[in-house]
């Protein structure tokens, strides 16, 4: 039987009971005899069951699918590496920009950004424990002396001058052109690298494209609701060409996106690398001597925090401080847990 004949069996409302007999009769001889004759010419008994076997069959899709979907969490940076801005002659030009901004649109205030935290972001990550930015530490200490080969004891210095935007969302002093933008450029793939290697899910989609910003037009989006979209080119007609000075290289940040800022404005700083030397005044070389002092001690009050919590130095403890004594086990004021004690 072939499909137009299966077609005009399904259609046909009454068969003679002669001609069903000696069909069938027929068909019992054949090779698929024992093939079910009604489910392979889609002849049933119940209309409804094709209906209800295309909706099983599109269930079964759908809990596929959500099968097929990623249970871990999408990527959002939450740490990033900074170049700090510390030369005060771009910092004064930055605030002078920003200052002529708000002059012609007070509601654009808001959207500036602090001068403490002018930086440019080297490489973007997510750390998402206290492990992971241990390991992140770790990759950038790596990345020292990767960094100080390829300058090979030169300064990587930095000229900024005129202004840009991205899709006139973000206004962002421009790095000039230049051999530093490829040396930079080299860093940062560097960077990048180092840390995936670690196993650290890190780096955009977009290429790198160092820049200083100065606002966003997302730190306000209650502006756009009133009508401010964009950020309009003769706000900042007087910088196009301006240029703002200098920045040399010299330490590089892994610092928090979403912890509280210091009292200065700078990003919450997880650890940092110095590059080379520069020439700075004696304010500032204390300023940096107490940077580096404080960072080693967070990390070596990390690693014996760390070390008090294992439990053999728990054990070890316990047998000092109670040997040859005798403790009374009815006493509960004997017990003392150290785990609790120093967590």
């Amino acid at each position: 039987i072939n499909s137009n004949e299966c077609e005009n069996i399904s259609r046909e409302k009454k068969i003679p009971e002669e001609f069903e007999a000696s069909t069938m009769d027929f068909l019992v001889d054949m090779p698929f005899a024992t093939v079910d004759i009604q489910d392979d010419c889609g002849i049933t008994d119940e209309p409804q069951i094709n209906l209800e076997r295309s909706k099983e069959k599109e269930r079964i899709k759908i809990d596929r699918v959500k099968k097929r979907k990623p249970k871990r969490k999408d990527y959002q940076p939450n740490y990033f590496l900074s170049i700090p801005i510390t030369n005060k002659e771009i910092i004064k030009g930055i605030k002078s920009l920003q200052n002529a901004v708000i002059q012609q649109d007070k509601r654009l205030a808001q959207t500036m950004v602090r001068d403490g935290s002018f930086h440019i972001t080297l490489l973007v990550m997510q750390l998402l424990n206290e492990d992971e930015v241990n390991i992140g530490i770790d990759a950038l200490l790596e990345l020292k002396p990767f960094i100080e080969e390829l300058l090979q004891g030169k300064h990587l210095t930095l000229p900024f001058q005129g202004i840009g935007t991205f899709g006139n969302q973000v206004g962002f002093v421009k790095l000039a052109e230049g051999n530093h933008v490829n040396s930079l450029s080299e860093i940062a793939e560097t960077a990048n690298r180092t840390f995936q290697e670690k196993g650290i899910r890190a780096g955009e989609s977009r290429s790198f494209k160092p820049h200083l910003t100065f606002m966003k037009l997302s730190k306000a989006p209650w502006l756009r609701k009133n009508g401010v979209k964009k950020i309009d080119p003769d706000l900042y007609e007087k910088f196009i060409s301006h240029r703002f000075g200098e920045e040399i290289l010299y330490r590089i940040d892994l610092c928090s996106m979403e912890k509280k800022k210091q009292s200065n404005g700078y990003y919450h700083c997880e650890s940092s690398i110095v590059i080379g030397k520069k020439p700075i005044g004696i304010q500032e070389l204390i300023n940096e001597a107490l940077h580096r002092e404080m960072m080693g001690l967070k990390s070596k009050v990390k690693q014996i925090k760390e070390l008090l919590l294992k439990p053999e130095t728990q054990a070890k403890i316990r047998r000092e401080l109670f040997e040859g004594r005798l403790i009374n086990n009815s006493n509960p004021a004997n017990d003392v847990i150290f785990g609790t004690t120093l967590t």
